[in-house]
C-alpha cells in the first residue's frame, strides 16, 4: 500500500473510529456513484418545483385545511412526569461514570453509544416527527426543581430579557464546534467530561436565575422544544391534538428574533456538517481528499466555516424574504418577516438531519443493541442476543444501498415540501391573499428548491473525511 493510500487509512480511521465502519462507508459511497442519482435529484428538485407552482392555484381554504389539527382526546395528568426524568438524570450520571471509568472503545462505551446515537441521532428524530417526546425524559427537570426548593422560587438574579434566545444560540454553537471540529468527540473521557461540565454549568446558571434560564438558555431544551413543536402531535387547548408536520408553527405567533435565527441556524449546521465532508470543501482548504491528515489538522478552518455557512445562510434566508417582500408590497418590518417565516426552515433540518445520519444509524444503532444486551460488560444478554453480531452487509450490494439512498433523499424532499406548504400558510395567515402570497413566497421558494438541489447534491457526492 503506498504512502498516500496508508494516510487516508488512518484519517479514516480518526473519523470513523473501526475499521468496519470504514470499510462500510466506503462501499455505500461506492455505490452512490454508481446509481443514477443525476436522475434522481432531477425527480426531488422537480416535486418541490411542483408543489411551489400548484399552490399558485390552489384556494387558501385547502391550504388552511391541510394544517388543521384533529383533536383526539383530552390531555391527562401527567403523573410520572417526574419519575421518568429522574430516572433519566440517574442513567445520565450512570453514563458520565461510565465515560470516565469505562472501557474506552467508544463502540462499546455506553457514553458515546447513547449520546451521539440514542440523543443526537434517535431522539431529536423523534423529537421532530412526533412532537415533545423531551418532557418525559428531561434530565435537568428533576435537579432544577430541587434546586428551586433548596434555594427558593425567586432567584438571586433575575434573566435579562434582552438576553432572549441568545445563550442558546451560542450553547448549539459551541456542540456543532465540538461535534464538527473536535478532534475526538467519540472519545468516552472526553465527551463524559464535556456532558458533565455542562450539566452542571446549567444547573448553576439555573439556580441563579431560576427555570427562566432552562427555558431560554439551556440550549438542548430549546433544540428539542424547537423541534417538538415541529411534530405531529401536540396539546391544542387542552386536547391531545394531531396534524401535518409544522401545524402548531402555522397557529402559534412569529418567535422573537433570536429564536428565529436559531432555526435557520439549525439547517445551516447540518448543511455544513454534510459539506465538510466532501472532496469539494477538502479541497477548498487546501488539502488533498486522498491524503487527508486528519481533524486536528483542520479544527480552525472547520470552525470557521461553521461560522461562515450559518452567515451565509442567514443572510440568504434574510434577502430571500426581503426580494418576495418587495414583490408582494409588504412593509412589514424586515424582522418581524425573517421571525414569522423562519420556523418553515425546520422541516429541510430535520430533513437532512434524518438523511445525514441514517447510514450511522443503521451501523452504531446495532451497537446500541449490543451495549442495551450487555450494559454492565458482565456478559449478560437481558436482550437475548449473545448470537448477535454487527454487520454492514447492507452497504456492499447495490440494491440495499439504492434503498438507503433514496429513503435519505425522500425525507430531503418531503422536508422541502412540508417547509414550503408551511411558508405559504404562513402567508396566508398573516393576511396575505393566494396570489399575492405566491408571489411574495417566490424568492424563499427559490430558495428552497435550490437547498433541495444542494441537500441531494451532498448525499450523493463524493466524501473523503
Amino acid at each position: 500500500m503506498s504512502r498516500s493510500y496508508a494516510l487516508a487509512g488512518v484519517a479514516c480511521l480518526l473519523v470513523f473510529v473501526s475499521a468496519s465502519m470504514v470499510l462500510a462507508h466506503a462501499s455505500e459511497q461506492g455505490f452512490v456513484l454508481l446509481l443514477p442519482t443525476d436522475i434522481y435529484i432531477a425527480a426531488g428538485v422537480t416535486s418541490v418545483a411542483a408543489t411551489v407552482v400548484l399552490l399558485a392555484f390552489l384556494p387558501g381554504t385547502i391550504s388552511e385545511g391541510l394544517f388543521h389539527a384533529v383533536r383526539l382526546w383530552r390531555k391527562p395528568r401527567l403523573r410520572w412526569q417526574c419519575v421518568t426524568c429522574a430516572c433519566s438524570t440517574a442513567v445520565m450520571l450512570w453514563l458520565i461514570w461510565q465515560g470516565v471509568f469505562g472501557p474506552r472503545d467508544p463502540l462499546a462505551n455506553p457514553m458515546p453509544l447513547v449520546f451521539w446515537t440514542v440523543f443526537w441521532i434517535v431522539l431529536v428524530t423523534l423529537q421532530g416527527i412526533f412532537g415533545n417526546l423531551w418532557r418525559w425524559i428531561d434530565p435537568f427537570r428533576v435537579p432544577c426543581a430541587m434546586a428551586a426548593h433548596v434555594f427558593g422560587s425567586q432567584p438571586p438574579f433575575k434573566f435579562p430579557s434582552y438576553a432572549a434566545y441568545w445563550p442558546a444560540l451560542v450553547g448549539f454553537l459551541a456542540f456543532a464546534g465540538f461535534l464538527l471540529a473536535d478532534i475526538a468527540p467519540t472519545d468516552p473521557d472526553r465527551l463524559a467530561r464535556v456532558v458533565a461540565f455542562y450539566f452542571f454549568a446549567n444547573l448553576v446558571l439555573c439556580a441563579l436565575f431560576g427555570a427562566r434560564w432552562m427555558v431560554r438558555g439551556e440550549f438542548v431544551s430549546v433544540l428539542m422544544r424547537t423541534y417538538g413543536r415541529l411534530g405531529v402531535s401536540a396539546v391544542n387547548t387542552g386536547q391531545k391534538s394531531v396534524g401535518l408536520w409544522g401545524w402548531q408553527y402555522t397557529k402559534r405567533a412569529a418567535p422573537p428574533l433570536s429564536l428565529a435565527v436559531f432555526c435557520v441556524v439549525l439547517l445551516g449546521t447540518g448543511s455544513f456538517d454534510g459539506i465538510n465532508e466532501t472532496f469539494w470543501w477538502i479541497d477548498l482548504i487546501g488539502l488533498n481528499p486522498l491524503e487527508f491528515p486528519g481533524r486536528s489538522f483542520v479544527f480552525w478552518q472547520n470552525i470557521f466555516g461553521l461560522v461562515i455557512a450559518n452567515a451565509l445562510l442567514v443572510s440568504i434566508f434574510a434577502f430571500a424574504l426581503w426580494t418576495g417582500a418587495q414583490a408582494a408590497g409588504d412593509r412589514r418590518p424586515m424582522a418581524h418577516i425573517f421571525c414569522a417565516f423562519a420556523p418553515s426552515i425546520l422541516p429541510i433540518a430535520l430533513g437532512y438531519h434524518i438523511a445525514h445520519y441514517l447510514t450511522a444509524f443503521l451501523v452504531d444503532g446495532q451497537y446500541v443493541l449490543k451495549m442495551l444486551d450487555d450494559p454492565l460488560g458482565k456478559g449478560w444478554h437481558l436482550l437475548g442476543l449473545q448470537d448477535f453480531f454487527v454487520t454492514t452487509g447492507f452497504f456492499n450490494t447495490q440494491n440495499s444501498v439504492e434503498l438507503i439512498w433514496l429513503t435519505q433523499a425522500g425525507a430531503v424532499v418531503l422536508g422541502h415540501i412540508i417547509a414550503v406548504l408551511m411558508a405559504h400558510r404562513i402567508a396566508l395567515r398573516d393576511g396575505a391573499s393566494s396570489w399575492s402570497a405566491f408571489l411574495g413566497q417566490m424568492p424563499l421558494a427559490l430558495f428552497m428548491i435550490a437547498y433541495t438541489f444542494l441537500g441531494l447534491w451532498l448525499l450523493a457526492t463524493p466524501r473523503g473525511a
